[in-house]
């Protein structure tokens, strides 16, 4: 963030920053003030692992996860900026207005998570060798995210704006797809997936022979391959 001599000058005259306006290095101090806002807990560059509990409200940045059992957490209002989670159990996890900003999950399982109660500022996240079953992305903006050898049997992408998305060799059996956009989707490893074209954008989605059937399954049609 980048802000003008004339924005700490005004920002100086409110009384909640008048503590921290005066001295040699105010604006550092007002600075780091809008970077953490009066974060009670931020953890910066830090590992953690199993046995690692995280109170709701705390920030992360560039902060990695391992084998973390987070399983039924609270973690809303939480901000986790740059970080990765490799091997933990986020299952049933509250989610509400918590922040994933460049965050990779690896190895994880997600089951029974509403994404869709994410903060949607900045959010961008990636998906590797997860487990998302049950879980929903309801209404979510997820331009261009990779899910690559994940399991997301009965996950709702119901309303998820998923252009450009890549669904790279992803179990989708009784994924909901319904006012989803999937324009220039890559979903030719993707598999056991039922999209309604009539029902979803599909425009220009790349899709394998194998995945036909999975197009055409309301016809009741019988595919030879």
């Amino acid at each position: 963030m980048i802000f003008s001599e004339s924005f700490f000058k005004k920002v100086a005259e409110w009384p909640i920053f008048q503590p921290f306006a005066k001295g040699p290095h105010a604006q550092t101090a007002i600075f780091k003030l809008f970077q953490h806002p009066m974060s009670q807990n931020f953890f910066q560059d830090q590992s953690f692992d199993k046995g690692t509990t995280i109170a709701e409200k705390s920030e992360y940045e560039n902060c990695t996860f391992r084998n973390c059992d987070l399983s039924g957490a609270g973690l809303s209002g939480s901000i986790f900026i740059d970080c990765s989670f490799t091997g933990c159990n986020l299952s049933m996890a509250k989610l509400v207005k918590t922040a994933f900003r460049g965050v990779k999950f690896q190895n994880c399982k997600m089951m029974g998570l509403q994404l869709g109660d994410c903060s949607e500022f900045a959010l961008e996240f990636s998906f590797d060798g997860c487990v998302l079953d049950h879980s929903s992305f309801y209404q979510m903006k997820l331009k261009k995210t990779r899910f690559t050898d994940c399991r997301m049997v009965e996950t709702d992408l119901t309303s998820a704006d998923l252009t450009e998305a890549t669904f790279s060799n992803c179990d989708l059996s009784g994924a909901t797809f319904d006012n989803t956009t999937l324009e220039k989707a890559d979903l030719r490893t993707a598999y056991n997936y039922s999209i309604d074209p009539e029902r979803n954008k599909i425009k220009k989605a790349k899709v394998s022979l194998a995945g036909i059937p999975g197009l055409l399954y309301k016809y009741d049609l019988d595919i030879e391959m």
